[in-house]
């Protein structure tokens, strides 16, 4: 399977961007924002898989052209904040960093909230009222 790159002709010659790259660059973006969680490895089983901090460009998905880029994020938001306010931010800081660190420009930042997460302390305290 071949790596998708970006190619970039600047006159002194070609840089190549890998859209794994690009990827990991909208991954930390997402991430820097408070309210989340982490990233969403999908849903399997009706359940949204938390992915954490170690896998940053899963999640997320990539489509580039020779100019523009689309970004689309699977999200996990944290209980008590207000989605819509933390999938904004999210797209704002995403378009911002792919667009300053890679000159492409960012089309579009689709924000896909599969899930909330309600902390380690209310999932023990559910764990143990099941038992």
């Amino acid at each position: 399977m071949a790596e998708e790159m970006i190619t970039i002709d600047d006159g002194m010659g070609a840089v190549r961007i890998a859209d794994e790259v690009v990827s990991m660059m909208a991954g930390i973006a997402a991430l820097e924002i408070p309210g989340i969680a982490g990233m969403s490895g999908g849903l399997a089983g009706g359940i949204a898989e938390l992915l954490g901090r170690k896998n940053l460009s899963k999640g997320v998905k990539v489509e580039v052209g020779e100019k523009e880029a689309r970004v689309d994020l699977y999200i996990i938001v944290k209980y008590g904040e207000r989605i819509p306010d933390v999938a904004i931010a999210v797209q704002e800081n995403v378009k911002k960093q792919i667009e300053s660190m890679t000159g492409l420009s960012v089309v579009e930042v689709n924000v896909h909230v599969q899930g909330v997460d309600f902390g380690e302390e209310e999932t023990k305290d559910e764990t143990r009222k099941i038992r």
